[in-house]
């Protein structure tokens, strides 16, 4: 079966103030896809941001982003009573007052309704017991004035001795339930939205970052899986090594994972997070798939990633616990970047289809896989990632020889985008997603984000109300006819 679809983050949705919720312009993109004749709404990794707010840096894999809980839902739902303006956000707040006016209204109605909840919220964490760990570790967080867990003046707390797990849980009580409250809310609301889109036809399709940030409740609940030291603190941190787009690398700077003790507990842990992805999502990228063949070790304080060395992943061993226990789970395989024949061996092994990017596939030779000729059935073909620059963007920067190369063997249309879009539906994948921004035909400015760049503007973008109308819609169902993707 041929799907296509679209790649636009919760938080881009149309909104009011500085980030898209899981309300109504939810519902209305839903119907959007499936007017458009599409079936697949791909979007980036949901849980709790940290620092730059980029959602590959979490707080917890297993919890997700209280931002994202639309406000006039918990009205309509009774679990905030009040008049909504008190909590309107304006285009003059700025982002971080835009996060404080938010939490303040959830703040409100854990008030009002925890009380009334309390057995339902017991029920879910109950369900969900890594929600404890996460609300207990925010709770403390917020305790030392926000200060990373590896830095809190206690150390009974940051090594989890079972009196100081006691004696917070106790003294903050109210701030750990106020935590386990949003997540109730968060899941809430998700599971409604993910049961109308799968009603009306449409699969949500996530993405799971392969490492966890250092600052979060997965590695301070479980730092025997990961490579620190006496103090908790890494020994060695994740990254990839220079390249064409990065002559320092990649310095990501995750704690790295002891896959030696993991496979002595049967990839509990990694288990445990899948199951989390199968009641989020319908299908899941998981991203960097190549590192669990082989992963890139850069030694702790480095101030780039010139000087590390791969190292071996389980590979096949981790996935065929993963099948064997999860056979449910719909993975695509995020595998750009350096492919060895190590990834190749172990992408054959798990069948999973991998990502063909069209902006990656004028350059580099006739054996280039991205290159349009070269795009397989096993595989979804995208126009460019949350990672790469706008289709205009990209096509304003690129040399003459690629674009001459570039117009030769794309559809004839209007514009690049269009080009490239007809490409990718056309193309021999099973599946092809393109980004919101592209099918808006925005340039570079519309960008989620720039690699290796924290901050600014990276991860902000949010579409405006009233871009996607019908007689976009209508293109796009033409289009998916024309190329069988219905």
């Amino acid at each position: 079966m041929r799907q296509s679809g679209v790649l636009l983050h919760i938080t881009s949705l149309p909104s009011e103030g500085m980030f898209g919720t899981l309300g109504k312009e939810a519902y209305k993109f839903v119907d959007w896809l499936k007017k458009a004749g599409m079936s697949i709404w791909q979007v980036l990794p949901v849980g709790p941001t940290g620092y730059g707010e980029s959602p590959y840096q979490s707080t917890s894999t297993h919890a997700g982003s209280m931002y994202m809980i639309d406000l006039l839902k918990l009205k309509e739902d009774g679990y905030l009573s009040c008049d909504i303006d008190e909590f309107h956000i304006g285009s003059s707040v700025s982002f971080d007052g835009a996060k404080s006016i938010h939490l303040r209204a959830l703040r409100k109605s854990f008030d009002q309704s925890f009380k009334r909840v309390k057995h339902d919220v017991d029920e879910f964490v109950s369900a969900h017991p890594a929600i404890c760990d996460y609300a207990l570790f925010m709770a403390v967080k917020d305790y030392f004035g926000g200060k990373m867990w590896t830095e809190w003046p206690d150390i009974a707390i940051r090594m989890r001795e079972e009196s100081a797990l006691e004696h917070y849980g106790r003294i903050l009580g109210d701030e750990v339930n106020f935590y386990k409250y949003t997540q109730y809310l968060f899941y809430k609301q998700w599971t409604s939205l993910k049961s109308y889109a799968n009603k009306n036809g449409v699969s949500i399709f996530g993405d799971i970052p392969i490492y966890v940030a250092e600052d979060s409740s997965d590695v301070w609940a479980n730092p025997e899986i990961f490579q620190l030291d006496r103090d908790r603190k890494p020994v060695k941190v994740a990254g990839v090594p220079p390249d064409y787009f990065s002559e320092d690398g990649q310095l990501w700077g995750n704690p790295l994972y002891d896959w030696k003790k993991l496979k002595r507990t049967g990839y509990e842990w990694w288990l445990k997070r899948l199951k989390t992805t199968l009641e989020l999502y319908d299908m899941v990228r998981v991203d960097h798939f190549i590192g669990f063949a082989n992963y890139y070790s850069v030694r702790a304080g480095s101030t780039n990633a010139r000087v590390g060395k791969w190292e071996k992943a389980p590979g096949k061993s981790f996935f065929y616990t993963v099948k064997r226990k999860l056979p449910e789970l719909n993975v695509i395989a995020e595998d750009l970047g350096v492919v060895s024949k190590r990834v190749k061996r172990l992408l054959r092994f798990c069948g999973y289809p991998g990502m063909r990017v069209l902006s990656f596939g004028f350059g580099g030779g006739a054996d280039n896989p991205h290159f349009l000729s070269n795009i397989i059935e096993n595989s979804i073909c995208y126009t460019g990632t949350h990672d790469n620059d706008t289709l205009i963007g990209w096509w304003e920067t690129l040399d003459e020889n690629s674009k001459k190369f570039a117009i030769e063997n794309l559809p004839e249309r209007e514009t690049i985008s269009g080009s490239m879009i007809e490409a990718a539906i056309g193309s021999p994948a099973r599946i092809s997603i393109i980004p919101m921004q592209d099918i808006l035909h925005l340039d570079g400015s519309a960008r989620m984000n720039t690699p290796g760049t924290v901050g600014g503007t990276n991860w902000r973008w949010h579409m405006e109300k009233g871009a996607l109308t019908d007689e976009l819609a209508e293109k796009y169902l033409e289009l998916n006819e024309f190329y069988e993707r219905i």
